[in-house]
């Protein structure tokens, strides 16, 4: 049987991982009572957990209608995007090129263990290795409230950011894009290098609108 901690990391990975894989839809409701027995836990352990999912964005509570599945309007996307892009692309401007040899190995590892997740469908790999290597990437930047900063909007951003992998074909651009950055490190091509940060952000927002528009039918 699982101890608290346990319990609580793993009903919040479960739930994340429903909502950010679509499982659970945007303004779908979360209720207690059926994640108690979902999970076989008590109801205290299911209220920390989607504290800690609303404290990284996907999931809001309102008094008095309990928990649901975050969503974002088309305004709400482009303005968290736009935050992103400033964030990331300081930080790109701010790691040392050519890269150290250390990070390029442990990037490497990261992107290889991605690329088999994506050549086989692995999903919880695919978004937990993808997670892991912008985390890596941008510690290097060497300021730790910018890596901070840029992790909590990435959270944030996690229901967003999987609506691109709806498409096969996403998921193989990204690991592209990964490599490519990679490549740019190593070479020390800081424009380069910055521009491929930004254009990594931008399929998930316009995947996002675009998926959001056919499930509620508004702009």
């Amino acid at each position: 049987m699982l101890g608290t901690v346990e319990s609580l990391t793993h009903v919040v990975e479960q739930l994340e991982e429903d909502i950010v894989f679509g499982r659970l839809r945007p303004r779908e409701r979360l209720v207690e009572e059926e994640l108690v027995e979902r999970f076989g836990v008590k109801r205290h352990i299911v209220r920390q957990g989607l504290v800690e999912l609303e404290r990284v964005g996907v999931v809001v509570r309102l008094r008095g209608k309990g928990a649901r599945v975050c969503e974002f309007t088309p305004e709400e996307v482009d303005q968290l995007y736009s935050v992103r892009e400033l964030l990331e692309a300081r930080a790109a401007s701010l790691i040392p090129l050519p890269a150290d040899k250390e990070l390029i190995k442990e990037l490497t590892a990261i992107h290889r263990a991605h690329g088999k997740a994506v050549d086989v469908g692995d999903l919880k790999t695919i978004y937990r290795s993808n997670i892991r290597f912008h985390q890596v990437l941008y510690a290097a930047c060497g300021n730790p409230y910018l890596s901070e900063a840029i992790n909590l909007f990435a959270m944030k951003s996690n229901v967003i950011r999987f609506y691109v992998g709806r498409d096969p074909r996403m998921f193989a651009g990204s690991r592209d894009q990964h490599e490519q950055m990679i490549e740019a490190l190593k070479s020390g091509k800081r424009d380069e290098f910055v521009e491929l940060c930004v254009q990594h952000l931008r399929p998930s927002p316009s995947a996002y609108i675009d998926a959001y528009r056919t499930l509620f039918g508004e702009k």
